[in-house]
């Protein structure tokens, strides 16, 4: 079953910052291998060839978005974790970014769904309030409670 991610962050300052411009320089790079690596099915887009640009809470302009729907959690996990390209985003996290828990939230999708951000969001809420389960988890979670 296809599997969806939503993924947060907000700057420690504005997004134009120019202490944000290596994530920036990166960004396009990144999104561009994603949607060539094995798995990938869709990846939302605003109005620049990312989601960066995406009011997700009205009047905080310094958190964005990323989300995207995998064939399966394995193919997701594959390029977040062994894409180095990828993997070096992640390393800088803690320069351009507060730390924000949850930030991150998986949940199985049915096939050709494309998520919206307000289900996205809300997906983040109920991991925050129930932790994880079936309906919305983590890769921690799938990795320790996945059959077969």
């Amino acid at each position: 079953m296809p599997i969806a991610q939503i993924n947060i962050a907000r700057f420690h300052g504005a997004k134009d910052d120019p202490a944000n411009a290596p994530f920036f320089n990166a960004i396009d790079h990144v999104n561009a291998q994603a949607e060539a690596a094995d798995g990938f099915v869709w990846r939302l887009v605003g109005e620049g060839n990312n989601a960066t640009d995406i009011e997700i809470v009205q009047g905080d302009p310094d958190l964005i978005v990323n989300m995207s729907v995998w064939r399966d959690v394995e193919s997701l996990e594959a390029f977040a974790y062994r894409h180095a390209d990828h993997r070096a985003v992640l390393a800088r996290r803690k320069e351009w970014f507060q730390d924000i828990t949850p930030s991150l939230a998986l949940w199985p999708v049915p096939q050709g769904h494309e998520p919206t951000v307000a289900e996205g969001m809300t997906k983040l809420a109920e991991l925050a309030a129930n932790g994880p389960g079936k309906a919305v988890f983590t890769f921690r979670w799938y990795r320790e409670n996945r059959s077969g």
